[in-house]
């Protein structure tokens, strides 16, 4: 009894120092998201989301995943220890011959089916609301090339004109850019207006992805994904390429800047003055080939 006794406490003292190990993992990223626009250093938790599609990933991960996915894997440590102190050779000299008990096989069945159901109700649904694309107030197409991304605002949404985006080199940044983040040419969009991005690759397969707004899509040669976001505050919100698409794979950042109506406008005017030597005009129907 009295070892019996001795490794009880000790299994209470595991116990609670798994279950502080556990929660001081836990707690950071089941907190709200924070930093917005880009990962701050040391940052362990999703970036802020800044579209209604990015705040559905969120609330999926912090609300529904990660509580289950702990109460899951705390109980399976519980029964562990309570395994380890209940049947070692000394608390448990003569084991028992028990090979079959229908009521734990029919418990271990259905309480692992009834998780993964309440797990798919809302995965289904979050699924449907990033592959069911709105009316879009503006559609522009994003091509992935080796190594940086070239976007297209088509003629008839009052663009008509295209350009490419490279990451700035360390000898050109300025005072807050951000290394390896910051571009030469960043992509712009109203804010609260719903984007579709149509997005395509040139050369080999990239991964259009930017955290902030909850979007990622590959980039296949030959093929049209689509994707939209709706960002809803200004600001500069970065991403990077996904896939492992060559030597410079790491240097091809994404950045788009988010402004009022009235600056978007004016941003227009500009950039059909900058990129007019770029080539040409592109229209919608461009845009969709």
């Amino acid at each position: 009894m009295t070892d019996v006794s001795a490794g009880l406490r000790g299994a209470r003292k595991l116990g609670a120092f798994a279950f502080a190990l556990v929660a001081t993992f836990v707690a950071p990223v089941c907190a709200f998201a924070a930093g917005a626009g880009y990962a701050e250093p040391g940052q362990i938790v999703m970036q802020a989301a800044e579209t209604p599609i990015a705040r559905e990933m969120h609330f999926f991960h912090n609300a529904i995943l990660m509580p289950i996915i702990t109460a899951v894997s705390l109980f399976v440590l519980a029964l562990l220890i309570y395994v380890m102190v209940r049947f070692n050779e000394k608390a448990n000299p003569t084991p028992s011959r028990t090979t079959h008990h229908a009521g734990l096989e029919v418990v271990w069945t259905i309480v692992p089916v009834l998780i993964l159901v309440v797990i798919a109700v809302p995965s289904f649904r979050l699924l449907n609301h990033q592959l069911i694309l709105p009316k879009g107030d503006i559609t522009m197409k994003v091509t992935g090339k080796q190594w940086y991304w070239s976007y297209e605002y088509p003629k008839d949404q009052g663009g008509g004109f295209g350009f490419d985006s490279l990451m700035k080199p360390e000898n050109e940044l300025k005072p807050g850019d951000l290394r390896l983040l910051a571009v030469d040419n960043e992509a712009v969009v109203p804010v609260g207006k719903t984007i579709r991005v149509q997005v395509t690759a040139a050369d080999v397969i990239h991964s259009f992805t930017i955290p902030s707004f909850g979007i990622r899509i590959d980039a296949v040669p030959g093929r049209l994904n689509e994707t939209w976001f709706k960002a809803e505050r200004e600001g500069v919100y970065y991403g990077q390429c996904s896939k492992l698409c060559g030597k410079d794979h790491a240097f091809m950042p994404i950045a788009f800047r988010v402004v009022s109506e009235q600056q978007y406008a004016a941003w227009l005017v500009e950039a059909k003055k900058k990129y007019a030597s770029a080539g040409g005009s592109v229209t919608l129907a461009d845009a969709r080939r």
